[in-house]
């Protein structure tokens, strides 16, 4: 329970550092093998995930492995993980409804 908090808080700081003035390569880096290690990844994911990471490097610009692999990582969570990790307190429950009444219009 609490790794998937932990995943969402690296998760978290990645797309913050991404969409940000800053965008450190070491920092993002930093996020990808932590979140890689939370997950329990193989020794050839961690691997491939480094090469991408020193790929990217070199190109200058942001491997879109590396994008897929933590937007997979994020679609994995539970939401109430995201939630926490954003400081939602109060859960957020999605309400279903069969259908749409005339009174509601």
């Amino acid at each position: 329970m609490g790794s998937e908090v932990y995943q969402a808080q690296v998760l978290r700081a990645f797309f913050d550092t991404i969409t940000g003035t800053d965008r450190n390569l070491t920092r993002i880096y930093m996020c990808v093998m932590s979140l890689a290690k939370l997950r329990g990844e193989s020794p050839e994911k961690m691997r491939f995930l480094m090469e991408q990471m020193r790929a990217s490097k070199e190109k200058r610009e942001l491997s879109i492995d590396i994008l897929d692999y933590m937007a997979e990582s994020a679609n994995s969570l539970e939401v109430w993980a995201g939630q926490s990790a954003f400081g939602i307190t109060t859960p957020v429950k999605s309400e279903d409804f069969g259908g749409i009444s005339m009174d509601s219009f």
